[in-house]
């Protein structure tokens, strides 16, 4: 696949013209999810970022981190391309509900909404714990992973992206593609937090308009998300999250 990551910006480009993201991440107990999600989604060409809390110590953290980042309380009449909702949020109430959207890119506890979120193309980014509790077995072995990501792809109608090694994202029609450039370094706390941002960060500025163009976009912030894993491998030992966000910047450019 094409791995220009960043959609090439025209001259008479604004704000608004490429990709704007809402996000819905973090609580009490994981606030740092939020910062890391946020900070993915910084990173993945979307001119405008909201981020929606009624959490003051996340919504705190968010401010001194990134003060180009719009923070609201609400989501009613928000008008967005992509939203992307759950990272570092176990717990949603059952009647939530967004305006509609393009996209949307679900983690944690929002992926058990994906049949009725109010978005065209749905996104949900589960490890293989995560997908149990959704009520799927993941079978054995990189072709076992495949056939459950796409048996998940299918029952939900959404793109699946299992996360592990070599992620697996499927779409409900039967395309599956396979990350082969992930190392070990991105098994640590957080990594999928940034993920999630910046997949719904480069969906909204790519505006792909098929399930297809859609996988390739998901599939070009994975590889990002990858590369800037390994480069940061090469120069620190261990590795945390926030090494993956300092480097992905360095990476994605390319």
């Amino acid at each position: 696949m094409n791995q220009k990551f960043l959609r090439k910006l025209p001259r008479d480009s604004h704000k608004y013209s490429h990709g704007t993201v809402a996000i819905i991440a973090g609580s009490p107990e994981y606030s740092g999810a939020a910062v890391l999600c946020v900070g993915g989604a910084r990173r993945g060409g979307s001119g405008y970022i909201n981020f929606i809390s009624h959490d003051d110590l996340t919504r705190n953290l968010i401010a001194s981190a990134y003060p180009d980042v719009v923070l609201r309380r609400k989501v009613k009449e928000l008008r967005v391309d992509a939203w992307v909702i759950g990272p570092g949020s176990p717990k949603l109430r059952r009647r939530f509900k967004i305006p509609r959207s393009k996209f949307a890119v679900l983690d944690a506890g929002a992926m058990r909404y994906a049949r009725r979120i109010n978005a065209e193309i749905v996104v949900i980014t589960p490890h293989e714990g995560e997908a149990r509790k959704l009520g799927f077995d993941i079978g054995e072995g990189e072709e076992g992973r495949q056939q459950s990501a796409q048996e998940m792809a299918e029952k939900l109608g959404c793109i699946v992206v299992l996360k592990g090694q070599h992620t697996v994202v499927a779409a409900p029609d039967g395309l599956v593609v396979v990350d082969d450039l992930a190392g070990p370094e991105l098994a640590t706390a957080g990594t999928g937090d940034i993920l999630a941002g910046l997949i719904g960060s480069m969906l909204a500025s790519w505006n792909p308009e098929t399930i297809h163009e859609a996988v390739v976009v998901v599939f070009k912030a994975i590889s990002a998300h990858a590369l800037a894993g390994r480069a940061a491998a090469m120069e620190l030992n261990p590795i945390t999250s926030s090494d993956i966000l300092q480097y992905l910047p360095i990476t994605i450019k390319q």
